[in-house]
């Protein structure tokens, strides 16, 4: 249960993942709720997920922040 806002933040994105905007807004939510470690660890997971899908790298740039 402890990884649960983790996993559940990267099924959201996911799911949101066809409309850039919706996938922007969901990773500010996913960046707020998060613990900082986890928050290095979903770079981790985005760099690889959105590396087939160029249309979700203007939402990088939250990550930055």
């Amino acid at each position: 249960m402890k990884r649960a806002m983790f996993e559940y933040t990267k099924m959201i994105l996911s799911k949101v993942s066809f409309d850039p905007n919706l996938f922007c807004k969901e990773l500010k939510k996913g960046i707020n709720r998060l613990l900082p470690y986890e928050v290095e660890e979903l770079k981790v997971w985005l760099d690889a997920y959105t590396k087939n899908k160029p249309e979700l790298n203007q939402c990088l740039v939250l990550m930055d922040k």
